[in-house]
């Protein structure tokens, strides 16, 4: 099979963007802490949640 011949891009990000996602990867262990404690122990005032 043939490979795919690739050419150049240039692209640009809009630097908000680039910067938002900078801060994910940053706090992505804080964040991934943060789901699995809610995960195990749910919301704390869940049981008034009307839904």
């Amino acid at each position: 099979m043939p490979s795919a011949s690739r050419k150049a891009a240039k692209l640009s990000l809009d630097s908000e963007l680039l910067a938002q996602a900078r801060e994910l990867e940053e706090n992505a262990e804080a964040i991934r802490a943060h789901n699995e404690y809610f995960a195990r122990h749910g919301l704390v005032l869940e049981k008034y949640r009307m839904f």
